[in-house]
């Protein structure tokens, strides 16, 4: 059970049976009363964002959340089939579910999938991922009126800016967090 002065951005709270994070947090004490809490959440099952205030002896219940980790083993039309490594127990998640983690999902590819009284509501997916160049037009020399990167396509359907020496046929890394490049995988 969380208190008002355990608020802070990030916590994730149970309001009306459903689980929300604290995207924003501003703490406001007036001249007169009650200490306020303005507060930004974020439901974590629709994704709907609303700002609510709280006063000082507001008590909240934890969000009951479990993390297991998992293997994607593939996809099946708008499906992702994910097997837990420890029970070897398969779900199938919607498109919804795994969202932006599906440009950076290949088969056995180890990820967190993030359960809400045993029903799946998020993936996180591991923070680099060594991905293959399918398509990457020819880099010509002295070609530096376009930039100094150029977009290839991953063997995801992930379309990402590298260096323009970045070769079709290269193994890279990707950063899931921003969905950019990191470095060449050397073989």
């Amino acid at each position: 059970m969380y208190e008002s002065a355990d608020l802070r951005k990030g916590l994730k709270i149970e309001i009306d049976d459903e689980p929300y994070v604290i995207v924003q947090f501003q703490f406001v004490k007036p001249g007169k009363g009650q200490a306020l809490y303005k507060c930004k959440l974020k439901n974590m099952l629709t994704g709907s964002q609303f700002e609510r205030t709280f006063r000082s002896g507001d008590k909240f219940n934890e969000a009951h959340l479990e993390e297991h980790e998992m293997e994607y083993l593939y996809a099946e039309g708008n499906s992702y089939c994910f097997m837990n490594t420890s029970t070897y127990e398969q779900i199938l998640l919607t498109e919804e579910h795994v969202d932006e983690a599906k440009n950076y999902l290949k088969e056995n590819t180890i990820c967190y999938v993030l359960f809400f009284r045993e029903r799946a509501i998020g993936i996180t997916p591991p923070n680099f991922v060594d991905l293959k160049i399918i398509k990457a037009d020819p880099w010509l020399k002295g070609d530096t009126v376009a930039g100094n990167t150029k977009p290839v396509t991953l063997e995801t359907g992930y379309i990402v800016q590298v260096p323009p020496f970045i070769e079709e046929g290269e193994t890279i890394r990707i950063d899931t967090r921003t969905g950019d490049y990191v470095e060449r995988v050397k073989k």
